[in-house]
């Protein structure tokens, strides 16, 4: 049996942050598996994953998160095809994201860990951060949001909240629970009336309903404050990004652009630095 301090130990910070790692490089080769065949209806369980070229499924020892790729040289071992380079950037992404959540809420200090305050909120930010993830990706390619995210997360989010209502820096289920329908209700209800008056304006769709509800999820999970912070930036990274993307094809942006992506970036911005930039923010204001 561990000690009750176990996390205090060294050797223990160790093993859990490569667990955490590769924890999270398995999650984003299956996150692959789901971005590449939930927009095409297809099961993210049957087949086997196979090759998108030739078919051929892809054994075990050729299927190990970041490294498969790394040796095979982003090629098929059976046709040659290409593989692109994303699948082991998923990974990568997925597992170093991971061990950032859990390093966040188990901080090295003199080679000993600070107390964990609430070690469940680990696995409830992992679930968080590969929806993100899924959505980001499906997004990008095909420019639509999976109800499996936005629906499911204002769904499990309530949920969550409520079985761990420190989610929300509160102790009391009820109050966890509240918290996280008043930040799907802000969220929600503030890109239905940008969408709604965007339409209006514009005359024409200004904005996914997929993203409407992806905001609900955020503030499901995170809570108003995080809602009003992801906006924020997500907008100002998008104006950013589309500025440079203008400058750099020179002339007009044809075509959509996806807004779930920055949505994305902007809750994952919140839960690493969210709190201490809003208190940075504060203080020059004053």
């Amino acid at each position: 049996m561990f000690p009750r301090d176990f996390l205090s130990l060294p050797f223990y910070f160790v093993l859990f942050s490569v667990f955490s790692a590769l924890f999270g490089a398995c999650v984003g080769s299956f996150l692959n598996v789901c971005i590449y065949r939930m927009p095409r209806e297809e099961s993210v369980v049957r087949p086997r994953s196979h090759c998108p070229h030739c078919g051929v499924l892809i054994p075990w020892h050729q299927n190990i998160p970041v490294l498969s790729w790394v040796f095979l040289r982003g090629k098929c071992a059976s046709c040659k095809g290409p593989i692109a380079i994303r699948y082991m950037l998923v990974e990568m992404l997925t597992a170093t994201l991971f061990l950032a959540v859990f390093l966040k809420w188990a901080i090295p200090g003199d080679l000993h860990l600070l107390p964990v305050s609430h070690p469940a909120m680990v696995p409830v930010y992992w679930l968080f951060v590969a929806g993100l993830i899924l959505g980001t990706f499906i997004d990008f390619d095909h420019y639509i949001l999976p109800d499996t995210v936005t629906v499911g997360g204002m769904v499990v989010g309530p949920l969550l909240s409520m079985a761990l209502p420190a989610l929300h820096g509160r102790e009391v289920w009820w109050q966890g629970g509240g918290m996280s329908l008043l930040g799907m209700a802000v969220g929600f209800g503030l890109l239905l009336t940008v969408s709604f008056l965007g339409e209006k304006a514009f005359k024409k769709e200004a904005m996914g309903f997929g993203d409407v509800k992806l905001i609900g999820a955020i503030g499901a999970f995170l809570g108003w404050k995080a809602v009003l912070f992801t906006i924020f930036v997500s907008s100002f990274l998008g104006s950013v990004i589309g500025l440079l993307l203008i400058l750099f094809r020179r002339g007009k942006l044809q075509g959509r652009i996806p807004f779930g992506p920055y949505l994305s970036m902007g809750a994952v911005i919140w839960i690493f630095y969210g709190p201490a930039l809003v208190g940075v923010y504060l203080r020059l204001m004053r």
